[in-house]
């Protein structure tokens, strides 16, 4: 069977359009998803860039997109009420439903609960009312769990947290969705065909995967 690590933040339209359709471009293959939480922010910070809601434009033009990208592929997604948003609360929440065996992962169930609080409904993402239901409704996952400090809030949990990112960023990761199979990332909503090209056996990555990223650099920006 062959291993897929899906690093994912919340806040990300783009990983959650991909989570809803990652079952579709996986059919037909043997495969298990390990599903990774991790601070997009420390992902753009480690590389010196903005994020799409950071830029007027690009953020007018992400929330068109993602709004058709989810209806051409008959998704349900209903833009938050606010954009961008703190996710702490939700990436912590998420891990302290982690099992002692995988810590730093949360399961199918808990992942869908976390993009759900933020793409159904058109709510705020961060409504304190809001977010003790959502730990509620994921209590039995932390209860299962019988450890005192495996709370959101706990040193631990934050620390799996950081741990994800500091991988992640080790890995050369620079967005969310990032599906890590077999050493190579796939990136972005848009990625899942490439994706299921590549566990289809397409020959083109024994070709070209390797060639096509080998470019000199031409030129250079001035860094301010």
């Amino acid at each position: 069977m062959r291993e897929i690590t899906f690093h994912y933040d919340p806040i990300s339209p783009y990983a959650f359009l991909a989570f809803e359709r990652l079952p579709q471009a996986l059919m037909g293959h043997s495969v298990a998803v390990r599903y990774k939480p991790v601070l997009f922010a420390a992902l753009l910070k480690a590389h010196g860039q903005l994020g799409p809601a950071e830029i007027p434009t690009k953020r007018n033009w992400t929330y068109r997109q993602v709004s058709w990208l989810a209806h051409h592929h008959g998704v349900q997604l209903d833009l938050p009420a606010a954009h961008p948003f703190n996710p702490l609360p939700l990436l912590r929440l998420g891990l302290a439903c982690a099992t002692d065996d995988v810590p730093g992962e949360t399961n199918r169930y808990v992942t869908e609960q976390l993009f759900h609080h933020v793409w159904h409904g058109g709510l705020d993402a961060t409504d304190p009312a809001r977010l003790a239901e959502l730990q509620g409704r994921l209590q039995n996952h932390m209860a299962q769990r019988d450890k005192p400090w495996n709370t959101p809030d706990s040193d631990v949990v934050k620390q799996r947290l950081r741990a994800n990112s500091d991988e992640a960023i080790e890995l050369g990761l620079f967005g969310v969705p990032a599906m890590v199979v077999e050493g190579r990332v796939f990136w972005g909503f848009d990625a899942l065909p490439m994706l299921r090209a590549y566990l289809d056996g397409d020959a083109w990555f024994d070709a070209q995967w390797e060639a096509t990223a080998d470019r000199p650099q031409g030129a250079r920006r001035p860094q301010a």
